[in-house]
């Protein structure tokens, strides 16, 4: 790491990780969520969430605070031309500090309406279409894949790169069935919200019916 340096970058993981998990808290009442009953992909997809945000996040910031991350990422590049690792790392460390942030504010959006994404819709809390989701239909999953991919190009890790392609795989996966849940749910309303808000921002999936 040039940028920032290995010290200074594993202190901005580790404080944008503590301000996630006390939003967290505050604005949902919990810190760790129950394990879904529900179908297979749920499952995995909220399992892999988990270990991305309170396994390697971590364990990445306290290996760079340890002069470490080199030793046991064997698959850290060494980009050559300092103009293109330092926009790298800059376009990398933005995104990072952009996820989390964006996380944040969907955390706060939702309070008490928030659940595992994938879980079938509790009519009770309502179409949730402000704040966060006035933007996007899925800001926590936009959130997850701005922090991955900005993790792995800060680092130039491939490893990184994989996690944030897994991310997108599994998500593709993921959306529509969410998104068939809320339709069965919320009907029109829910037909109206997709015309007007993409998924993502930037949407990855352009193109694709809402």
């Amino acid at each position: 790491m040039h940028l920032l340096g290995d010290s200074v970058l594993g202190v901005l993981v580790l404080c944008l990780l503590g301000s996630l998990v006390v939003v967290k808290r505050l604005a949902t009442g919990s810190v760790l969520d129950e394990r879904p009953d529900a179908r297979l992909l749920v499952q995995a997809v909220n399992v892999f969430n988990l270990t991305f945000l309170l396994v390697v996040n971590p364990a990445a910031a306290v290996l760079l605070l340890a002069g470490r991350l080199r030793a046991w990422d064997f698959t850290r590049v060494e980009i050559p031309w300092p103009w293109l690792r330092t926009g790298v790392e800059a376009v990398g460390v933005a995104s990072y500090v952009l996820g989390c942030g964006l996380m944040m504010w969907a955390l706060l959006t939702l309070r008490s309406r928030y659940q595992l994404g994938g879980m079938a819709p509790r009519p009770r809390d309502g179409l949730v279409t402000d704040g966060a989701y006035a933007l996007m239909r899925h800001p926590m999953y936009a959130a997850a894949l701005a922090m991955a991919l900005g993790l792995a190009l800060a680092l130039q890790s491939l490893a990184g790169l994989g996690v944030f392609g897994v991310y997108v795989l599994m998500l593709r996966r993921l959306m529509p069935f969410e998104e068939a849940g809320l339709r069965n749910v919320y009907g029109e309303a829910y037909d109206a919200y997709t015309r007007t808000v993409p998924r993502l921002i930037p949407s990855l999936f352009r193109g694709e019916p809402a």
